[in-house]
């Protein structure tokens, strides 16, 4: 009886040493296809160390810039990064806007949020920044600054107040082919009811008629409007969801003008939370060119908590032989800008 209980405690002991190595020599295998699932990625997400959300990016005299706001919840500045390879970064810092710089008396306690910047036709660029929940404009002859409140009286751009129902923020620049500029910008109270509003800029960039202001909003719109255009048709682009959680994504709606009307295009939303949440709330991105191929530039969660800490990324933006826009799996980041 107790050679046979030997017998199987000896069969039972290879079987449990059969069954380790078998688990070993696929966990090695799956590490093995992990390391070399994408060796073709060389800008890896995300893309800047720290937690900054609501990017905004140009290229100058090839230099790269990225300007975002400082997470959680902003700061009393912006984040403005300086690259030449989109690889490694150096943080700069400019002179405005700043919170005490831009305040007024239609003004709330929200601090400095989402940048665009923008290089105009007259070769200077200019800012449109969320700061206590309005829009302030500023210029500069560089992209480092130094900056100005664009506005003589240095007033806000948009008034908190403008239409009180609505939150004031957001605001993004979009030059057309025929050298036309509109500002697009809103956003909703209490995470609902967000609407989107459009105004075509004077030549100086700075003034607008309030009455030619049109409320323009996209079907699923919540916030963070950017206007592309392809072939002749425009899409409006935008974050849906509330960005604290998994639930905020990337939508888009096409339109044969810069003011619509707008249908959800195919495939939307297209840049969600992916399924081993490893890209988490991604939302309030840019869209911008390489080599002939788009990339969107976008933050997501780190930590999905009230302390809201988001960092940047990026991932290629492709459109099909329709003209949809393609769903966005992320990747990790991207091919070095050759994809």
């Amino acid at each position: 009886m107790k050679a046979r209980l030997m017998k199987i405690e000896k069969k039972l002991f290879f079987c449990i040493i059969l069954f380790l190595a078998t688990v070993l020599s696929c966990k090695n295998k799956v590490d093995s296809i992990k390391r070399v699932e994408r060796p073709d990625v060389k800008i890896r997400n995300p893309i800047i160390k720290g937690f900054f959300a609501d990017p905004s990016i140009i290229k100058h005299e090839g230099k790269y810039y990225v300007y975002a706001t400082i997470d959680p919840w902003g700061g009393d500045e912006l984040a403005v990064f300086e690259s030449s390879d989109f690889i490694n970064w150096e943080q700069k810092h400019i002179n405005w806007p700043t919170k005490e710089a831009c305040t007024s008396s239609t003004s709330k306690d929200s601090r400095v949020w989402a940048p665009s910047v923008i290089q105009a036709k007259n070769n200077k660029f200019y800012m449109y920044v969320s700061v206590g929940s309005e829009v302030w404009a500023g210029v500069s002859e560089k992209p480092l600054g130094p900056w100005k409140n664009a506005k003589i009286d240095n007033a806000p751009f948009i008034k908190g107040n403008m239409f009180p129902e609505y939150h004031m923020i957001d605001a993004e620049a979009f030059i057309d082919d025929d050298g036309k500029a509109y500002l697009y910008w809103g956003s909703g109270l209490n995470w609902v009811n967000g609407h989107c509003f459009v105004v075509e800029l004077n030549e100086d960039m700075v003034s607008f008629n309030e009455n030619a202001i049109k409320d323009i909003t996209p079907p699923n719109y919540f916030e963070a409007p950017f206007m592309l255009k392809k072939n002749d048709k425009y899409y409006l682009t935008y974050s849906d969801g509330k960005c604290t959680n998994s639930t905020y994504k990337v939508r888009y709606s096409v339109g044969d003008t810069p003011y619509g009307p707008w249908k959800e295009g195919a495939n939307s939303p297209i840049l969600s939370t992916s399924k081993d949440s490893t890209t988490l709330g991604p939302g309030h991105h840019a869209i911008f060119k390489e080599n002939n191929q788009d990339y969107i530039l976008y933050h997501r969660i780190k930590d999905n908590n009230d302390t809201l800490l988001r960092e940047l990324s990026i991932d290629s933006l492709k459109l099909d032989s329709n003209g949809a826009i393609l769903k966005v799996i992320p990747q990790g980041g991207v091919s070095d800008f050759i994809e």
